[in-house]
């Protein structure tokens, strides 16, 4: 199927269907809102929740740290007791294998989660920063890289430590984040926008660096075209390999998608040379996938389950970058 095809299956027969498809390609931007049925809208910036493409901002702010010499490249490799207050304890993971998903750390105990009851509540409404700390230091884990494991909880961590290394809390680091890059519409989701059903927070949640973030389908091109273009020295340090990986489950050779190595939070396709993070939770699904060489970039954020056999969002967005080559 082509691109366009994929999207009216995606579509079909869901009236409030909102699917946001940006391209950029050699510096140009456009943007295209699909509705039911693959029915061209107009073109206004809905704000999406993008969910696990969060993580990849989480991983950025540990690059700007790292370029303003709050900490080294070398302290990636710290383990995470030299900044948190825990348990004395023979090994705590780094903070490179916490945002490789490396560090052997599953998803918490079911003490930490709340049962849903219902669509769009939040499991990780109510966590605080001390359950988190508590639940950390109760694991033992091994001093080794362990394989490619996705985990919220060790994003959550990765959060805490860098709320240390800027002495503030993440939400306000991250929103003051993006208004310095002039992404006005990106920020920690408070419930607020032009959709339904956001999420709720409760006030410091550490599952926030993880997957709290809303944003609309001009900021994240902007943003991938400053990735692409590396406007700001530290991205580099964010998309270099920091953890060669094997991920069977996310290998699909006909849309050349696969994680063959992970930089900090961001997956990297060695196939293609294409870095990218998806995002997802209940209906909403999202993709951003850039190529610094080619200068081409494919934002994608849907508002549609595709757990009803319906056609993946991440799969939608490979096709549109096979279908510009």
């Amino acid at each position: 199927m082509s691109s366009k095809e994929m999207i009216e299956s995606l579509t079909k027969e869901v009236k409030n269907a909102r699917i946001t498809v940006g391209i950029v390609q050699n510096g140009e931007m456009s943007f295209v809102v699909y509705g039911e049925n693959g029915k061209i809208l107009s073109n206004i910036e809905y704000i999406y929740p993008i969910h696990s493409i969060s993580k990849a901002i989480t991983g950025h702010l540990f690059a700007r740290a790292i370029h303003e010499n709050l900490i080294t490249l070398e302290n990636i490799n710290d383990s995470i007791d030299q900044y948190l207050d825990l348990p004395p304890k023979d090994y705590y993971p780094t903070i490179r294998r916490l945002l490789t998903h490396t560090s052997g750390l599953n998803e918490p105990s079911s003490h930490l989660m709340r049962p849903k009851s219902a669509t769009f509540e939040n499991p990780w409404y109510g966590i605080t920063k001390k359950m988190i700390l508590q639940e950390i230091g109760g694991i033992n884990l091994e001093n080794k890289d362990y394989p490619f494991n996705y985990s919220n909880f060790g994003i959550a961590v990765a959060g805490l430590v860098l709320e240390k290394i800027f002495n503030e809390d993440y939400t306000s680091l991250a929103n003051q984040y993006f208004r310095d890059l002039g992404l006005n519409n990106t920020r920690v989701d408070n419930g607020s926008g032009n959709l339904s059903l956001y999420y709720r927070w409760n006030s410091g949640n550490p599952y926030i660096p993880a997957a709290g973030m809303v944003s609309t389908v001009i900021d994240l091109m902007k943003f991938a075209q400053m990735e692409m273009d590396e406007a700001h020295p530290y991205a580099e340090y964010a998309h270099r390999v920091w953890a060669e990986v094997s991920v069977p489950g996310q290998t699909v050779p006909e849309l050349d998608i696969s994680i063959d190595a992970m930089g900090l939070a961001w997956r990297i396709n060695f196939g293609n040379n294409y870095i990218w993070h998806t995002g997802g939770a209940d209906t909403y699904r999202t993709k951003l996938t850039f190529n610094t060489n080619e200068n081409i970039a494919v934002v994608i954020l849907s508002n549609i389950s595709t757990r009803e056999n319906r056609t993946p969002v991440a799969a939608i967005a490979s096709k549109i970058i096979k279908e510009l080559h």
